[in-house]
């Protein structure tokens, strides 16, 4: 048995096609009524432990040879999770929110706009096939001018009463003469959903011959035809099937748009923690130079004074040049982080130096959290859009299948035509006096049958059908798989950039107090300025990995919630 066969009896088991596309679209519209975002804390299984705490516990776990005060933390870094990393220095700048950039990018982004239009080209699509059972008014005019001339006819053999006449060989002529005619029809033809027709028409029609018998006569009649195929075409519910799919393309594309939407808005949030991250490494860069300068005028101070030798000028002044470059190179890296979020919020100036730059002020969640993962791939499941966009093609397949099958049908149409007539009458007034008493009437009934010969045309475009349907099915399949694959990855990348936090802080701990003994050192004369230089750019790179790795951790929860379907927060994003 063919595989479209075995489905089909198993579709006809089921429930009709047109419930399984009503409970798909059911579910997509109150998906895309929902606001956007997730509050992953909600998630977790017991509270969340705050960075401070989480080192605490690191430390209390083990017995380190260094006693480290946290209070004497380098002071910049003592409380990222709920101050900013970016210092005084940067806030001459825009300060913004991250609420306010994704305003901004909801307001603005291209691509954004560009999406939604999408939804008003699948909206004027429906209404398009919703207009298939508009009912139509049509009129018809004619005249004609016929000047005939005399014409030999037909010979004919004469019936008649009068016996003389009576099987008579006689021959017609026609005589020259002058006919006009005017016929006149007005009438309404009303699809019906069913896949039949009705028609109701009124035809009128006024006949002149001019010449020795002068004539002038009217007659009217009232029509109505009726056509029904009894099967291929027949039914609602296959008469329909076209609006049916396009409601379901038209939710399709509304939930493709609200996914671009949330597309960008994780990009734009992604763009505003890398923001943030610049800002942090520029302030960290900037410090170092400022150390470094500050160590060269000491030196010089103590050669002067003779208390160093003069060689370490040179080891000084290699620093504040190596430092100079790092400086430089995290400028440019700053720009180009300002000038991405400015790219996706539609906002790149002509002049970038005659507008202040933006400062991100929003502290980031530095926050751990044990997540329940089988409720997250439970609601991922139930919110994915991709999944759902699944869900309405498979119940537009159900559709089309059926549709399909119908076609495979003979086509067997039953048509039944009634006619009232008037009498001829001389004046126009008179045609309507007995066109309703039923003396002239005509009527028919009949029925038509097609069927092709193999139908094997009609029976591939159903078997097409029914493999997409099953190749639809697989895919879901697959996404469903990638969609549990992607949150135990995104958190399993939590769970890694939050122990990279914690590794980073106790490295930029402990390079701070080597830092400070090396200068100590160096000031009695047991340590060069190199090996100072040396602690002071592992105290540098160690801030670098913990703003990195801050930042990474931001970006993973992102990841988490878009996982699952949504943006991060809890503060929900209504779309319209």
């Amino acid at each position: 048995m063919k595989p479209s066969f075995a489905l089909l009896t198993l579709l006809a088991l089921c429930q009709p096609a047109w419930l399984w596309a009503e409970a798909a679209d059911a579910r997509a519209k109150q998906r895309l009524n929902q606001p956007e975002g997730r509050a992953l804390e909600q998630y977790s299984q017991q509270p969340g432990v705050p960075l401070h705490d989480a080192i605490k516990q690191r430390e209390a776990q083990k017995k380190p040879a260094m006693v480290i005060d946290l209070k004497q933390a380098l002071q910049p870094f003592d409380t990222p999770e709920t101050d900013s990393l970016v210092s005084a220095s940067g806030q001459q700048g825009n300060q913004v929110t991250l609420a306010d950039i994704r305003q901004l990018a909801l307001q603005n982004n291209l691509q954004v706009k560009v999406a939604q239009f999408d939804p008003r080209i699948a909206n004027q699509s429906l209404r398009e096939e919703q207009a298939k059972f508009d009912q139509v008014i049509y009129a018809y005019a004619k005249y004609a001018d016929k000047d005939l001339p005399a014409m030999a006819g037909d010979k004919v053999i004469v019936k008649s009463d009068n016996p003389a006449l009576n099987n008579e060989l006689a021959k017609l002529n026609l005589d020259e003469q002058r006919k006009q005619f005017i016929d006149v029809e007005a009438g309404i033809k009303i699809p019906l959903r069913t896949g039949g027709s009705v028609t109701l028409s009124a035809p009128l029609e006024n006949k002149q011959s001019l010449g020795k018998f002068a004539s002038d006569e009217y007659r009217s009649a009232m029509r109505f035809s009726f056509s029904q195929p009894l099967l291929r075409n027949a039914g609602r519910d296959i008469n329909e099937a076209s609006i049916r799919i396009a409601e379901l393309d038209r939710d399709t594309v509304q939930l493709k748009t609200r996914l671009q939407t949330i597309r960008i808005v994780t990009m734009v949030d992604k763009a505003y923690w890398d923001l943030y991250e610049a800002w942090a490494a520029l302030d960290v860069r900037r410090n170092q130079f400022e150390y470094a300068s500050q160590n060269l005028a000491m030196v010089k101070r103590r050669v002067q004074e003779g208390i160093t030798a003069a060689v370490e000028i040179n080891r000084a002044e290699i620093g504040v040049a190596d430092r100079m470059e790092a400086l430089i190179v995290a400028e440019t890296n700053l720009k180009l982080a300002q000038r991405q979020l400015q790219f996706l919020l539609n906002d790149l100036p002509d002049n970038p130096i005659s507008r202040a730059p933006w400062v991100p002020t929003t502290p980031p969640q530095l926050v751990k959290f044990e997540f329940d993962r089988p409720q997250l791939i439970k609601d991922a499941l139930d919110s994915r859009i991709e999944l759902l966009e699944q869900e309405l093609k498979l119940s537009a397949d159900l559709i089309q299948i059926d549709y399909l099958q119908n076609q495979t049908l003979p086509l067997f149409t039953l048509d039944y035509q009634y006619g009232a007539l008037s009498n001829t009458g001389q004046r126009l007034g008179d045609i309507d006096r007995d066109l309703f008493d039923g003396r002239y009437r005509d009527w028919s009934i009949g029925l038509k049958f097609e069927m092709p010969v193999s139908n094997e045309a009609r029976k591939a475009k159903l078997d097409r059908a029914v493999e997409t349907r099953m190749q639809r099915l697989t895919t879901k399949t697959l996404q469903t798989l990638t969609v549990k694959r992607e949150i135990h990855d995104a958190l399993d990348k939590v769970d890694q950039h939050w122990q990279r936090i914690i590794a980073a802080r106790q490295q930029v701990l402990i390079a701070g107090i080597n830092y400070e003994a090396e200068l100590k050192q160096f000031n009695e004369g047991l340590r060069t300025m190199t090996e100072v230089l040396e602690t002071l750019t592992r105290l540098g790179e160690a801030q670098i990995k913990e703003i990195r790795a801050m930042s990474d951790y931001q970006i993973a929860l992102i990841d988490v919630a878009y996982a699952t379907g949504t943006v991060l927060g809890a503060s929900k994003i209504a779309m319209q």
